[in-house]
């Protein structure tokens, strides 16, 4: 006598296979919900030359910030703003750092360049330059990092018209630093100088991108 599966039974198992069919989508939608804002973000920036490697690596740069963690685009937005902020606040500090320590460490060289006033003449003119470089820099940085805090804090409550505006103007700090340190730009300025540059760059797309909507 043949054997079958009853119509209850396949009924059943139908439904089983239905049911555990949707909780594995729900978990694949809700694994990819967070990577998919700063994607969804950095997709959308080519308007402004931002391509989404710039843009990911900018926002993802620092390993404790969970970049895709941000659950919505305001999230993405926020988090661009506020790392805008502790870019510029760790390039200030780093000038000021670099400041310090060239005015600590300008007695005359000792040794055989001692001797040698042009070179001695031409190095204390570098060094002078380069400190009068710094000055300026870290004057700009003074000004842009409570304007980025503002910033940043209203980004985070959904206001982006002004913050948009003070991050246009921050793209121009990094740049300027470096304009006015000249050749010596690498020596006399540090790297987080430029990580601010590209850091304002990115984060003035995102926040721009979000008041154009």
């Amino acid at each position: 006598m043949a054997s079958g599966s009853s119509p209850a039974t396949l009924t059943a198992a139908a439904f089983l296979a239905l049911l555990l069919s949707s909780a594995a989508r729900a978990a694949e939608a809700s694994s990819a919900a967070p990577a998919a804002a700063l994607d969804q973000v950095c997709g959308r920036l080519g308007s402004y030359y931002v391509t989404p490697a710039l843009c990911a690596s900018a926002l993802c740069a620092d390993p404790s910030t969970p970049c895709r963690a941000a659950r919505d685009l305001p999230a993405v937005a926020a988090l661009a703003a506020r790392l805008a902020a502790d870019n510029a606040t760790a390039a200030r500090d780093s000038i000021e750092a670099a400041l310090l320590n060239s005015s600590s460490s300008s007695s005359p060289p000792a040794g055989p360049a001692a001797n040698n006033s042009s070179a001695a003449a031409s190095a204390s003119a570098a060094a002078a330059a380069a400190a009068a470089a710094r000055s300026s820099c870290l004057q700009l940085y003074a000004g842009a990092v409570p304007a980025l805090r503002w910033a940043a804090r209203a980004v985070a409550a959904g206001r982006y018209r002004g913050a948009r505006e003070v991050l246009q103007a921050a793209q121009y700090v990094a740049s300027g630093c470096e304009g006015m340190a000249g050749d010596a730009a690498a020596a006399a300025l540090p790297r987080e100088n430029g990580g601010f540059g590209d850091m304002a760059f990115v984060a003035h797309a995102v926040v721009a991108s979000m008041a154009a909507d």
